[in-house]
């Protein structure tokens, strides 16, 4: 008698020993998921190439696929996407809504004051003079002395003129203007004005009424534009992962197939990249 109970008694202690292993594997498996930081990454559906919808109606395009990608590299996180009209992302990023905004931002001293930028940027737009197809007087910035350039008064493009301005005695008639891109079009276009300030990205979007591309980029780049994600300041540790994520497909290629693909062209080039490129190529 005093045998069988011995048995049934190890036995007892080896079921509880069991169910205590298998708790224990279980609340480690919960806290290893716990780990995983879900980021909502604020996005839109309207911007053709960069974020859309497509004929699948999945949501595809330059910032998206590289979020997913960055979402491989950055296991410590899960990024979710959520789509709302442009207007209402840095809204959300207030409301706390969501945690991330990717839609080709870039800084401003308004928004810098008010939000955290991660430092290494994803797309390099390079700020060039734009004027009309059929016109071949004009070269570069300097060619425009004396004449009309349309920029809007808040601008990254204004700020570059009046810096040009300030070197070179007011050379240049800064005319600004709140209109969009065909408003832009049509007054160089017509001979009114002579020249804007864009990028070779933005200047595709510069179309007449047949929806061809309607002016040129034209001489050296001028400045250049770096497009980031826009985080709450209180989101340091997640902006340093993500540069360290961006570096790594800047580094392997990934980052420039993506941008030839969606966009077009390698924008990720540096204003300081182009000019070494220009250099070994004069030699």
């Amino acid at each position: 008698m005093k045998k069988w109970f011995a048995i049934l008694s190890v036995m007892a202690i080896i079921l509880v020993l069991a169910g205590c292993g298998s708790s224990d594997d279980t609340s480690s498996a919960s806290g290893s998921s716990g780990d995983v930081k879900k980021i909502i990454v604020g996005t839109g559906t309207q911007f053709k190439n960069v974020c859309f919808i497509d004929e699948n109606g999945n949501l595809t395009g330059f910032d998206v696929e590289l979020i997913k990608e960055l979402d491989k590299r950055l296991p410590q996180y899960e990024f979710e996407f959520k789509t709302m009209d442009f207007g209402n992302l840095l809204l959300s990023l207030d409301a706390g809504k969501i945690d991330l905004v990717s839609h080709q931002m870039e800084k401003n001293p308004e928004r810098e004051a008010k939000y955290l930028f991660n430092k290494n940027p994803y797309s390099i737009f390079l700020n060039r003079v734009a004027v009309a197809k059929d016109n071949n007087s004009i070269h570069s910035i300097d060619d425009l002395k004396g004449k009309k350039v349309l920029t809007s008064p808040t601008s990254n493009a204004a700020y570059v003129l009046k810096e040009y301005n300030k070197t070179h005695g007011g050379a240049l008639n800064i005319v600004y203007t709140s209109g969009a891109a065909n408003d832009t079009v049509q007054q160089i276009t017509s001979g009114r004005i002579d020249a804007t300030i864009t990028t070779d990205f933005a200047n595709r979007f510069n179309t007449d009424e047949k929806g061809e591309v309607a002016l040129k980029t034209v001489g050296d780049p001028l400045t250049q534009s770096d497009v980031l994600y826009v985080l709450n300041k209180n989101e340091q540790g997640l902006a340093d992962d993500l540069d360290k994520a961006i570096q790594e497909v800047k580094d392997d290629g990934t980052l420039s197939k993506l941008s030839i693909k969606w966009l077009g062209e390698d924008f990720t080039k540096s204003l300081e990249d182009v000019k070494k490129e220009g250099s070994s190529s004069k030699k």
